[in-house]
């Protein structure tokens, strides 16, 4: 990490400078973006657009093996029941890692840190000798089909699995005493260090573990005849176990547009609220893409259903899994996009949002300056820490978003975490001086 001030320190610096010297927005936001290169090593915007979106860039499917590759589902799988049934005289170069899931909470542990980075998370993986032996003192049977195939590393050797143990009440005190803890996904995900490239694999490989766990307990019968289904040896795939049916289900994904509807001609974005936000959050309009429809239809479809907004342009930023949506949608897909508007009076429907806005440039550029994402990071990160150690607070990290004087911050926008962050501090910060500075070099600041 560069040896410059920390992201927190940033965001405090931009909000006491813009108070005592009276900067412009396209100043600070300058500040910030150069600051912002050489923080988070990337591109010209404030966007913390990272190497991937959180829970994307998962290792483990960087590259899927050959079937004949002792690491590919089948021959590992092979492998694991070898194990389980003790037959120790099979020799395997073979190593398996387990992530222990309940009630759709990963495993995870906390460490402290020297200085003042604060608490970090790990997911709980444990060796497969060691999840027999906890399921062993608990009466229960370990097997094979009980175990979700996740991916491997292929310089070490090592396939990672997944395993629900939501019904071994008995293993959450044994866990416990081992300072593990299960943590809802959501609170992981805010409490990553999105500059930390470790905890944003650990997140994409938890996210995908929950996924495909949420997948295998909702596709226990086949949706066809009723008839249980059984799992194939690829472990991304089930087959009805009716001999007169046989029909193959593979992994749900729900894909879900999420728009920044931008206002040209006045230098403005639409932004809406869901009654479900805490206070002065607000963020990007999304919805269900419908059978049939195009992802550029259900851009303009959901912006105009949600607030009689018409929309013309529609253009690509990226895409994003996300895991923590219902359990009823084992994986949401977020497909960003940035929506020009052909009209512009806002007519919301109150069933979809609460209220929708028009928001300036410059007020957009002021609640990303303010808005102290590292705070509730770190806060986040501590309430981990504090459930591990048998200690949990209360406190939501997203009421943290407060300003250098300690005054509430008039709106801020979902973290780094989110796509939508994304979509508007890219917004917020085109045309912005770094890019009249070609020959500039973030570093040497």
């Amino acid at each position: 990490m560069p040896s410059l001030l920390s992201s927190s320190s940033t965001f405090t610096l931009c909000c006491s400078l813009s108070k005592k010297f009276i900067l412009s927005p396209e100043a600070i936001t300058f500040f910030f973006t150069r600051k912002a290169v050489s923080y988070f090593g990337t591109k010209t915007t404030m966007s913390a657009n990272l190497q991937s979106h959180a829970f994307a860039g998962n290792p483990l499917r960087s590259k899927t093996p050959k079937s004949t590759d002792p690491l590919s589902p089948p021959l590992a799988f092979e492998t694991l029941k070898t194990q389980l049934l003790g037959n120790t005289h099979q020799l395997s170069s073979l190593n398996f890692k387990v992530l222990p899931f309940r009630k759709g909470r990963p495993l995870a542990s906390s460490s402290s840190t020297d200085g003042d980075l604060g608490p970090k998370w790990h997911l709980g993986l444990i060796s497969l000798d060691d999840c027999k032996g906890l399921f062993s003192d608990s009466g229960v049977e370990l097997s094979g089909d009980s175990m979700v195939y996740l991916g491997s590393r292929s310089e070490e050797d090592l396939v990672y699995w997944a395993i629900d143990v939501s019904g071994e009440d008995s293993l959450v005190t044994d866990f416990f005493n081992k300072q593990f803890c299960f943590v809802e996904l959501r609170t992981l995900m805010v409490a990553t260090d999105w500059a930390d490239e470790r905890a944003m694999s650990d997140l994409a490989v938890a996210g995908h573990a929950k996924a495909l766990l949420e997948w295998h307990s909702i596709s226990r019968f086949c949706g066809y005849c009723g008839e249980k289904t059984i799992t194939m040896e690829s472990r991304s795939q089930k087959q009805c176990s009716n001999e007169l049916c046989r029909r193959k289900i593979y992994p749900r994904v729900d894909p879900v547009v999420i728009m920044l509807v931008i206002d040209r001609e006045n230098d403005r974005v639409l932004l809406g609220r869901q009654s479900r936000f805490v206070p002065r959050m607000w963020s990007c309009l999304a919805g269900f893409i419908e059978p049939g429809e195009s992802l550029e239809e259900a851009v303009r479809r959901e912006t105009w259903e949600e607030t009689a907004i018409e929309v013309g342009e529609v253009t690509y930023h990226s895409s994003q899994p996300w895991p923590v949506g219902p359990s009823s949608m084992p994986c949401q897909l977020m497909v960003g996009f940035f929506a020009y508007a052909k009209s512009f009076e806002i007519n919301v429907d109150k069933a979809e949002l609460e209220d929708a806005q028009w928001h300036s440039r410059e007020d957009v550029q002021k609640a990303l300056m303010c808005a102290e994402y590292k705070k509730a990071q770190r806060t986040a990160a501590a309430k981990v820490e504090h459930m591990c150690k048998g200690v949990e607070k209360g406190q939501s990290p997203s009421s943290d978003f407060n300003i250098e004087s300690g005054e509430l911050a008039p709106m801020f926008f979902p973290g780094p975490f989110a796509i939508a962050h994304h979509l508007i501090t890219s917004w917020a910060n085109q045309g912005s001086q770094l890019k009249q500075l070609p020959n500039s070099s973030a570093s040497n600041l």
